[in-house]
């Protein structure tokens, strides 16, 4: 007896290939679909994670610690500051500032990985990531690890823009901030984030030390902040100068030297770990015209901000149990608010201000080191003088004014 096999019509077969095909373009679509905006209280809030050094979970040990703080303290401990973190300060975007795991101890690249994001995966907050010098030194290559990233849930990163052919590196796009729901900045993009890869190491020989901001990058982003003035500045609603633009990536600027202590917010505690060449891209952020203010990581013991022809340099401040610091000084977080001028007619208007201070990881994560970064009126002049550590609520309620 012969035994006949149902063959698949062709058309079942075809219409699995093409799904196949388009599902990484409609993750892609969803995800571009999420649009980021103020919240109808005039603010948009963003919670910087630097060095997170996250390994193997609650086997991989505290660095920098003090002896009591020694038994028990692993990676857990940093996903514990991420949740106490995301609890108190309800962002409205995380952005974590690259190496989010440290690759020579981490078994599996992927599982630490996924490990590290879990707080931000769970919160259903949307997120972003680029990339430090140690992510990439596990199981996954660097554009392996970009890769794994954007397959995560609620995360908005992506591997490289769409529109750049060529561009060095994994992990630059930008964000557009829309203005609130219902305002006359609606369709507007208020606020504009850019993500660019620093590198890991130098890749000339003659060179030795840190990687750089290509000129590839560079490029895209000139390109895509002109785009983005352009915008802005035409009808409906022109506007007459530039939105503010902030930016982020890892490996701190020759720029982040300029400052001694009598000119930033914050603490230096060690050298800045800059590339050992200057790729220029400070000049080229001055010249954008629109950028307000950059926050890397990688130097942990350092959090400070500091202004420089119009832009604040700012560290976010070493986050990760796994990673070197200081035993007595905690881990910390920075936190960044864009706050929107109100206005008679249409509710909410401009972005006004651009805030940030800083969360400790001790019993009551106190916030210290609150200033404006940028005002409107005053072209980022402001700063203002606090005690180094009070309670966040003053800080917030100061801050209100401006």
């Amino acid at each position: 007896m012969m035994v006949h096999r149902k063959k698949k019509p062709a058309l079942v077969i075809v219409a699995v290939l093409t799904l196949l095909c388009i599902a990484p373009t409609l993750a892609v679509n969803a995800k571009q679909e999420r649009k980021l905006r103020f919240r109808q209280n005039g603010e948009f809030k963003i919670l910087q994670v630097a060095d997170m050094h996250f390994a193997n979970g609650k086997t991989t040990p505290c660095l920098d610690v003090l002896p009591s703080q020694v038994a028990g303290c692993s990676d857990l401990n940093t996903t514990a500051f991420i949740n106490r973190m995301i609890s108190a300060e309800k962002p409205d975007l995380i952005v974590f500032t690259g190496d989010n795991i440290f690759g020579f101890d981490a078994t599996d690249a992927a599982k630490s990985l996924n490990a590290a994001f879990a707080p931000a995966i769970a919160s259903n907050i949307p997120w972003v990531a680029v990339l430090g010098n140690h992510d990439q030194e596990s199981t996954l290559s660097r554009e392996g690890v970009m890769k794994h990233i954007v397959t995560l849930k609620n995360t908005l990163s992506q591997v490289n823009p769409s529109d750049a052919h060529i561009i060095d590196g994994f992990g630059n796009y930008n964000l557009e901030i829309g203005g609130v729901k219902g305002s006359g900045f609606e369709n507007k993009s208020v606020l504009n984030l850019y993500f660019l890869d620093s590198g890991d190491y130098s890749t000339v020989p003659s060179v030795p030390g840190y990687g750089w901001i290509k000129p590839s990058q560079q490029f895209w982003f000139e390109q895509t902040s002109a785009r983005l003035q352009r915008a802005y500045m035409s009808k409906p609603a022109a506007q007459k100068a530039p939105a503010p633009g902030l930016v982020y990536f890892h490996i701190p600027l020759p720029e982040f030297a300029y400052f001694d202590q009598s000119n930033f917010t914050g603490v230096r505690q060690e050298g800045i770990s800059s590339a050992s060449v200057n790729s220029g891209f400070f000049t080229t952020m001055v010249a954008a015209g629109d950028v307000k203010a950059v926050f890397t990581g990688h130097d942990h013991v350092n959090d400070f901000c500091g202004r420089l022809t119009g832009i604040q340099l700012c560290y976010g401040g070493g986050f990760g149990y796994h990673a070197y610091g200081k035993a007595g000084w905690e881990r910390r977080a920075r936190v960044v608010v864009a706050s929107l001028e109100k206005t008679e007619k249409r509710g909410w208007g401009d972005v006004k201000s651009i805030k940030t201070w800083k969360r400790l990881d001790d019993e009551h994560l106190t916030g210290v080191d609150g200033h404006v970064l940028w005002s409107k009126t005053s072209s980022g002049n402001l700063r203002l003088c606090m005690v180094n550590k009070m309670d966040l609520q003053p800080i917030s309620a100061f801050l209100s004014v401006f």
